[in-house]
């Protein structure tokens, strides 16, 4: 059966039948769909009558929005597909505006239609299969050749896990009082609302979070995206997507689900961000681990004469498939630590690929070396950069009479041993004389690792590491097929280099500040891995990163 990259599931049946087949129906539509599957609920709706149907209001409830979070949460299980949930049909209980009135256009035109509807008999029904295409168009913009399949009965062969009835058997909204709600109580419409978060990597529980905001909101959503200082406290800070990137994925997916809305998205500089100074707003969505902060909101806008925003609190959805170093629930931070190890772009091609080279760098204190050693013990050929240094600065080394005549012979030691801390102190902080000394050794190192890349290849070495530091400053990047950082947040850095080296506190700062940032390596960067955690979770690390790279050396002969 031909596979399509987006398609459209129509969900006919009723939303409380319809909770224990998701995950089913889910697992049917992935066999078909690779990329963007939309979801437009329709519960009671015939396929199979005399007349064609026609879209109608589906009332916001509990139910309804609970059964959002059932949806996401079992597509979760297909991270390969984007699901979308699509909520112009769904309106509160004081706002029903017409639904559907013109053809919605979606940014991923459905190339198949997808339905739960059964036939009596189990078969692809051809007139039903029309009225499906037909209403199917009817109410958004589809690919001209559209087809359609029935799930039914390929969805009712697979049962649901019991995990998965777990993972759906709360509420997706905690009650703001002690008193139990109605799943058919009908959710309240506001003019204007908040929701805010980092965004990274749009996932379902970001989904979840917004599509409840825009079933809320009924003219605009304000969206606060954080930036800047707030994303200094992130796990992996430096593999998160630039700001304007996590806005373009946000705002494609809001005007999908539901282009009646406004949408003004902003940057969040601040704990409070517009939810704390805009008068005109009326609720806002937050998360389990973010009570605190809307509450802060709260206490914020009373001081300053504002009305308080209803909250709604929406639950974390669990991640079932989570490591013992990631959290357990659906997390941006999660799938950055799922990056480590992977290739993040092509090898440069213009490195000869006889030997097939790594380079090896991170700042100070990044745990550089015990990565190198991991390396070398799965079989890397490991040239060592302040080896080749020692070397260079050796009396009768190719840097030592350059580095003396440039610098003078008060750099040396009584044995007539350039005196390296001496030689430091003077070019610390001096960009001239630092030129000076960088232009006359690090030529002279990379002529020296070019030498042990020749002897590698003599002894019959397939792969070889260069451990540097300076990898990218130097611009020896031309030199290696990929770029490998190593990154851990600055403060570990900083208490790392305080114990290694016996350096004060603003000592180790000023060193790191004399280097490229994790961020600026990372931008030129192949491979990223960290050495936060525990030295078995850089161990996974480091043996995932050398499988994937073997994989793609037998691929390139």
């Amino acid at each position: 059966m031909a596979v399509f990259r987006s398609g459209l599931l129509v969900l006919t049946t009723p939303l409380t039948a319809l909770v224990p087949r998701l995950l089913p129906i889910l697992t049917s539509a992935a066999r078909l769909v690779n990329h963007t599957l939309y979801v437009h609920l329709q519960p009671g709706m015939t396929l199979g009558g005399p007349t064609q149907p026609q879209a109608s209001p589906l009332q916001a409830t509990f139910e309804v929005l609970d059964f959002i979070t059932h949806l996401y949460t079992g597509a979760d299980l297909h991270r390969n597909l984007d699901v979308r949930i699509l909520l112009t049909n769904i309106q509160t209980k004081n706002t029903f505006l017409p639904v559907l009135s013109s053809v919605q256009n979606l940014a991923h035109p459905p190339e198949v239609v997808l339905t739960d509807f059964q036939t009596l008999d189990g078969s692809q029904y051809n007139p039903v299969k029309q009225q499906l295409e037909r209403y199917a168009t009817s109410c958004y913009s589809c690919c001209p050749q559209l087809s359609s399949v029935l799930l039914y009965p390929d969805y009712g062969t697979d049962e649901l896990s019991s995990e998965s009835q777990n993972a759906t058997s709360s509420s997706t909204i905690r009650p703001a009082t002690v008193l139990g709600r109605s799943p058919k109580q009908p959710v309240r419409g506001y003019r204007r609302g908040a929701v805010g978060g980092t965004f990274d990597r749009l996932h379902n529980a970001h989904k979840v979070l917004l599509s409840v905001a825009c079933v809320l909101a009924q003219e605009q959503l304000v969206v606060g995206v954080a930036d800047k200082d707030l994303l200094k406290s992130k796990v992996l800070p430096e593999l998160l997507q630039p700001y304007a990137e996590r806005v373009e994925h946000l705002n494609e997916f809001l005007v999908d689900v539901k282009p009646s809305l406004t949408f003004d998205i902003n940057p969040l500089l601040d704990p409070y961000g517009p939810a704390g100074s805009d008068p005109t707003l009326e609720f806002l969505v937050i998360s389990e681990e973010t009570y605190r902060g809307g509450m802060a909101v709260n206490r914020f806008r009373l001081e300053n004469g504002m009305e308080e925003l209803t909250l709604y609190q929406i639950r974390l959805l669990k991640d079932q498939s989570h490591s013992e170093s990631e959290e357990d629930k659906v997390s941006s931070s999660s799938f950055r630590q799922r990056m480590l190890g992977n290739l993040l772009k092509p090898p440069n091609p213009e490195v000869p690929r006889g030997l097939y080279v790594i380079g090896l760098t991170g700042i100070s204190g990044s745990g550089k070396s015990s990565i190198a050693k991991r390396l070398k013990n799965l079989g890397a050929y490991v040239i060592d950069t302040d080896t080749l240094g020692h070397r260079a600065y050796a009396p009768g080394g190719p840097a030592y009479q350059p580095v003396v005549e440039a610098f003078g012979p008060d750099i040396l030691h009584k044995d007539s041993t350039i005196n390296r801390k001496v030689l430091g102190s003077r070019v610390f902080g001096n960009k001239k004389l630092l030129k000076i000394l960088t232009d006359i050794v690090w030529p002279v190192i990379a002529k020296l690792a070019r030498e042990e890349m020749d002897l590698a290849l003599s002894k019959g070495k397939a792969l070889c590491v260069i451990d540097a530091a300076m990898l990218l400053e130097a611009g020896w990047q031309n030199m290696v097929h990929e770029v490998w950082t190593i990154i851990i947040p600055e403060t570990e850095a900083i208490q790392r280099i305080i114990e290694r080296d016996g350096l004060s506190e603003a000592a180790a700062h000023s060193r790191l500040q004399n280097q490229m940032s994790g961020q600026q390596l990372v931008e030129q960067s192949h491979v990223v891995l960290s050495t936060m955690w525990e030295p078995r979770v850089t161990q996974r690390q480091v043996e995932k990163a050398w499988n994937l790279l073997q994989k793609r050396i037998r691929q390139a002969h």
